[in-house]
C-alpha cells in the first residue's frame, strides 16, 4: 500500500457526469395511459357493438312487449323477435371477442414495456437503486408497470366502447325523434362532465390513499421482522398503536375516496333519470306510435349499461397515472455510469465481450498473467453531483494484497468500492486496474474481473449447485466443493443431505447469518475473478464468527477454489474489504482509513486538516495469520 504523487498525465480521466437527467426510453414509451394501440382499438369497437347490442336488446325488447300488449298479427312481431333473439346473442359474443382482443394485445404490451423497463433498469445496477428498498423497485416494475398498461382494458376500451355505442344510440334516436336525440346528446356532455369530476376526485385522493397504505406495510413488516426485538424492550404495545394510527388513517382515507366514487355514480343515475324523465315528457307529444314511445322512454335506460363501467374506468386511470409518475421517476434517473468509452466502440462485438483471457465477459477464467492491482490517483465521486462523497484518493494495491477499508460513516468508504467495481463514475481523478485505466476499458470487460460481495447475500430458493453456479455456470462440482471450502463451508456441505442439492432459502434450509456470509464469499472463488470486494460482509455479525469468517476469506494459498497443488501456479486474488468493526483487521497486510470529508459546518484550520489526508495506512503492526484450531 503506498500514496501515489502527481497522476500521469497521459492516463488522466476526464471527470464524468453523474446527475444529467437523461432517459434510455424513447419517446413512444412515454405516450399517455389510456391513448389506444392498435388492438386496443379493434377490442374498443368490437365492445362498442356489444354495448350496443345491449341497448338495443334492452330498448327493442320494450317495444315487443308494448307491441305485443295490442295483440297485433303474430306475423307482425316476428321481426322484432328475431332481432330480441340476435342482440340476445350478439352482445356475449362481441363481448367474448372483445375481451380475447383486447387482453391479448395488453398483454403484448406489458411484456414489451416490461423488457424496455428492464433494459433501462440495467444501467442503474445497483448505484442508482441502491438506496431505494427491493419492495419498492419491484413495485415499480411489476405493479406500476401493469396498472399502467391495465389502463388500455380498464380505461380505454370501457371509453371507445361507451363512445361507439353512444354515437350510434344518438345517431338512431335523432333519426326517430330530434328533441329525444338531443336529449341523449345532452346526457353524454353531462356522462363526461361526471367522467372528469370522477377522474379528478380519484387523482387529489390517490396519493393519500398510496402513503397510507405504504404507513400500513412499513409498520407491519416493522412488527414482524423485529417481533421478538420489541416484545424483549417491552414496545410491543406502542408498536400495536402505530399499527392501529396507521390503520385508522387508511380507514379515513377509502371512506373520502369512497365517497367521492359513490358520489360519481350516483350523479350517472341522476343523469339517467332525469334523461328518462325528459324523454317520457317529450315522447307523450310526438306524432309516433305507442310501441316507439317505449322505445325512446327506455333508451336512456338502456344507455345507463354503457355509462356504469365508466366509474371503475375512471379509478383505474387516477391509479394508472400515479403507477406512471412512479415508474418515470425510477427509469428516468441517470446512469451512475456512463456509456462505453468512444476508443472502443469500433471495436467488434466479440472483442469486446472477451477479457484478457479469452473468455466471455461476466463468466472471466482466472489465468495466471491476470494482473490485479488496483490504483487511484486524487480519485473524487459523487453519487447526485451536489456534493463531494468521496474526496481526493491515492491508493495503491498490488496484486495479491489483502487490504482492509475503514472509517467513520459517511467518510467515502461504499463509494470508493463503488467506484472499484464499475458501479459509479468517478467525478475527477485516475483509476488504474492492472496497469491500464480501468475508464477506457468496456464496461463489462472491466465488470468480469470483479467480484463484489456485499453486506447481505441473497439467498436463492433453489438448490446450493445452483446459487453457487450463478457466478460462473460452467464451474464443475469440484470447484464447487473447493470453493466452499476456501469460505469455510466444508462442514455445512456435509451437514447436508442432499449435498450440493439441498434446497437452500423458503421451503429450504436456512442459513445463519454467517453462513450467508460466507456463501457470498464462496460464490466469489467459484466465479475466479482476480478482484474481490466486499463491503461490510460481516456488519451483523458477532464478533468470533466475523474474526473467523474473515479469517477463512484472508487465508493464504492461491486463488480461490483451487487445491493447494494448483495454487503454486495461480496468483492469489485481491482482496479489498470495507468495514467498520476491527473484527480480524490484523489479518490484513494493510488496513486503510478513510478521512470523514470536509463538512459546510467545519471551521477553515479542520477542514483543510481532513481534506490533507483522507486516506492512509494504518500504523499499527499487524502480526502474521495465527494458526487455525
Amino acid at each position: 500500500m503506498s500514496t501515489a504523487s502527481s497522476p500521469d498525465p497521459r492516463v488522466e480521466v476526464i471527470a464524468r457526469p453523474t446527475s444529467v437527467p437523461a432517459s434510455p426510453r424513447t419517446a413512444g414509451e412515454r405516450r399517455r395511459v389510456w391513448w389506444p394501440s392498435a388492438g386496443t382499438v379493434r377490442g374498443g369497437l368490437l365492445g362498442g357493438i356489444a354495448t350496443a347490442s345491449g341497448m338495443a336488446l334492452t330498448a327493442t325488447s320494450g317495444w315487443l312487449i308494448v307491441r305485443a300488449s295490442e295483440r297485433p298479427v303474430i306475423l307482425t312481431l316476428l321481426t322484432a323477435i328475431v332481432a330480441v333473439r340476435a342482440f340476445g346473442m350478439a352482445r356475449p359474443v362481441f363481448r367474448y371477442w372483445e375481451r380475447l382482443t383486447s387482453h391479448d394485445a395488453a398483454l403484448r404490451l406489458l411484456a414489451e414495456r416490461r423488457t424496455s423497463a428492464y433494459e433501462a433498469l440495467i444501467p442503474l445496477t445497483p448505484a442508482r437503486l441502491g438506496r431505494r428498498r427491493r419492495a419498492d423497485v419491484l413495485t415499480g416494475v411489476v405493479d406500476d408497470l401493469t396498472d399502467v398498461v391495465d389502463a388500455q382494458v380498464r380505461v380505454t376500451v370501457p371509453a371507445i366502447s361507451t363512445a361507439v355505442a353512444g354515437g350510434i344510440v344518438i345517431a338512431l334516436t335523432m333519426a326517430l325523434a330530434l328533441p329525444v336525440g338531443l336529449v341523449m346528446l345532452g346526457l353524454g356532455v353531462v356522462v363526461c362532465l361526471v367522467s372528469a369530476l370522477a377522474a379528478r376526485l380519484e387523482s387529489r385522493s390517490l396519493p393519500e390513499l398510496l402513503a397510507a397504505r405504504a404507513e400500513v406495510t412499513r409498520v407491519s413488516e416493522l412488527m414482524a421482522s423485529q417481533a421478538g426485538e420489541l416484545r424483549a424492550v417491552g414496545g410491543w404495545t406502542t408498536a400495536l398503536g402505530w399499527l392501529d394510527d396507521a390503520h385508522a388513517a387508511l380507514d379515513r382515507v377509502t371512506r373520502r375516496i369512497s365517497a367521492g366514487r359513490a358520489t360519481a355514480a350516483s350523479l350517472f343515475l341522476v343523469a339517467v333519470g332525469a334523461a328518462v324523465a325528459v324523454t317520457a315528457v317529450i315522447a307523450r307529444d310526438l306524432p309516433v306510435s305507442t310501441p316507439v314511445k317505449a322505445l325512446l322512454v327506455l333508451t336512456p335506460v338502456a344507455v345507463s349499461e354503457a355509462i356504469t363501467p365508466l366509474v371503475d374506468a375512471m379509478r383505474a386511470l387516477a391509479r394508472a397515472r400515479g403507477s406512471e409518475r412512479s415508474i418515470d421517476a425510477l427509469l428516468d434517473l441517470a446512469p451512475a455510469v456512463a456509456a462505453e468509452p468512444k476508443t472502443l466502440e469500433a471495436s467488434s462485438p466479440d472483442q469486446a465481450q472477451e477479457d484478457a483471457s479469452g473468455t466471455p465477459a461476466g463468466h472471466t477464467a482466472y489465468a495466471s498473467g491476470d494482473r490485479s492491482d488496483v490504483e487511484t490517483r486524487a480519485l473524487t465521486a459523487s453519487w447526485t453531483g451536489a456534493r463531494t462523497d468521496l474526496t481526493a484518493t491515492d491508493l495503491h494495491v498490488p496484486a495479491g494484497s489483502r487490504i482492509a477499508i475503514t472509517g467513520p460513516n459517511g467518510s467515502g468508504k461504499s463509494t470508493l468500492l463503488a467506484v472499484l467495481a464499475r458501479h459509479l463514475d468517478p467525478s475527477g481523478g485516475t483509476y488504474l486496474l492492472g496497469g491500464a485505466d480501468a475508464l477506457d476499458q468496456p464496461l463489462e470487460q472491466t465488470r468480469s474481473r470483479i467480484a463484489v460481495v456485499d453486506d447481505e447475500t441473497h439467498v436463492f430458493s433453489t438448490s446450493l449447485r445452483a446459487n453457487l453456479a450463478l457466478a460462473r455456470p460452467d464451474a464443475d462440482d469440484a470447484d464447487l466443493e473447493r470453493a466452499l471450502g476456501a469460505a469455510g463451508l466444508t462442514p455445512l456441505l456435509h451437514a447436508m443431505p442432499d449435498g450440493l442439492d439441498t434446497t437452500l432459502g423458503a421451503g429450504g434450509r436456512g442459513l445463519s447469518g454467517g453462513e450467508r456470509a460466507r456463501l457470498g464469499i464462496a460464490r466469489a472463488h467459484v466465479s475466479k475473478r482476480p478482484v474481490v470486494l466486499l463491503d461490510e460482509p460481516v456488519a451483523h455479525l458477532d464478533p468470533p464468527t466475523a474474526r473467523a469468517v474473515v479469517e477463512d476469506l484472508t487465508r493464504g494459498g492461491g486463488a480461490p477454489g483451487t487445491s493447494q497443488g494448483e495454487a503454486a501456479g495461480t496468483p492469489p486474488q485481491t482482496i479489498i474489504m470495507v468495514t467498520h468493526r476491527d473484527d480480524g483487521a490484523d489479518l490484513f497486510d494493510h488496513v486503510v482509513q478513510v478521512r470523514r470529508r470536509p463538512s459546510a459546518t467545519m471551521s477553515p484550520n479542520t477542514a483543510q486538516h481532513t481534506a490533507e489526508t483522507d486516506v492512509r495506512p494504518d500504523d499499527r503492526t499487524h502480526e502474521p495469520d495465527p494458526p487455525r484450531r
